[in-house]
């Protein structure tokens, strides 16, 4: 189901090529075709104008390569990210991608999405490890983007076209990436007090020479909470510890943070200067999960569309956006899910016009 909407027909093919296969007949009928990964990002982007088939990649969920030496690994779009880390972490690797709303999700589903999480701080988001990928055309063609290897430097970069689409250039059936070494040593240090002293420790521990690789203040009930997470050597962790002067916390928030989401959910994205401003804004009670370092913020369990769209009017007025995650149908056509569109909107029409002239994929979901 997509906001209520539920697809007459589900495929579920097992490798690349039977998936191009089957987009390419849902095309070739005027099927309007939705790409489902995990599951657990479909109640992004606006409510489908149609939806004839789910084009499940369930079954795409292979490793194809790893190279632990060359610090890269090529997966099907359909591994679940936690099979993924399981397997990097055979080797004191990682992916650094903690998306909320986990876990279960699918590392194709990821890249559609465009979700990120608290390590985004240190590691950047999806766009700055993703080295190629495969990905299946409504002609049934199967194009490939950037390689396996990080030193890359042959075709167009189209990696970053498909990144935040929800499937709407083309469905995502293999992707690569460059990993990172585990860390060392990690600790979890907290501070709890007012906004205005968080948010000033916040910014302490951001100019620190070995600032935290995540750095997330929640304001869910009660006074707001500052949780940092340091990562490095042994001493370099005891050092930073102590010149942070918080409380030590439990490891396992962040497995637990990792799980976050609700019903209505929407991603606040402004300059880093500006966000303390607008988290101010925010009305009363309002839960959220900001990242101070990176001017992000989640915001939960809003209900009013005026204050919604007072709230996207403030971001949009810093060049920043609200994008609604997760809302009922009847709320994401009250406010839109995307919010103004980008000076760049043409553009993208014409590239959808490229990829899907037909609109076979997610139409009406995506903001072109």
């Amino acid at each position: 189901m997509v906001d209520g909407l539920g697809a007459p027909a589900t495929t579920r093919p097992g490798n690349a090529e039977e998936l191009a296969a089957a987009l390419k007949e849902a095309a070739a009928a005027g099927q309007a075709v939705i790409p489902v990964g995990g599951g657990r990002a479909l109640g992004m982007g606006n409510p489908p104008e149609r939806f004839d088939l789910a084009l499940e990649t369930v079954g795409l969920d292979r490793l194809v390569e790893y190279s632990p030496a060359d610090l890269t690994v090529t997966v099907e779009a359909g591994m679940r990210l936690e099979a993924l880390q399981s397997e990097l972490a055979r080797a004191g690797q990682f992916l650094p991608l903690d998306p909320f709303g986990g876990p279960g999700h699918s590392v194709g589903g990821l890249l559609a999405c465009g979700w990120s999480g608290p390590l985004r701080l240190r590691y950047g988001t999806a766009r700055d490890y993703l080295v190629g990928l495969r990905v299946a055309l409504p002609d049934g063609r199967l194009a490939r983007s950037g390689g396996r290897v990080v030193k890359n430097v042959s075709g167009y970069d189209l990696n970053k076209l498909h990144l935040g689409a929800l499937g709407s250039l083309g469905v995502i059936v293999e992707a690569s990436f460059k990993v990172y070494p585990k860390p060392l040593s990690e600790v979890t240090v907290s501070f709890s007090g007012g906004f205005e002293d968080a948010w000033a420790e916040a910014e302490r521990a951001l100019g620190l020479a070995m600032a935290p690789v995540a750095l997330e203040l929640l304001q869910l009930g009660g006074r707001p909470k500052l949780v940092g997470r340091i990562a490095g050597s042994e001493e370099g962790t005891r050092r930073i510890r102590r010149e942070l002067g918080w409380e030590d916390a439990d490891g396992d928030f962040w497995t637990d943070h990792a799980r976050r989401g609700a019903d209505r959910w929407a991603r606040v994205s402004v300059r880093r200067g500006a966000l303390a401003g607008l988290l101010r804004q925010l009305p009363e009670p309002a839960r959220w999960v900001a990242h101070p370092g990176v001017g992000v913020a989640h915001w939960f369990d809003f209900d009013d569309p005026e204050q919604f769209l007072a709230i996207r009017r403030a971001a949009e007025a810093e060049g920043g956006s609200v994008v609604l995650l997760a809302a009922p149908p009847d709320f994401k056509r009250a406010v839109g899910a995307w919010g103004r569109p980008p000076a760049e909107v043409d553009l993208m029409r014409r590239l959808r016009d490229a990829f899907d002239p037909g609109r076979t994929l997610s139409p009406g979901r995506y903001l072109v």
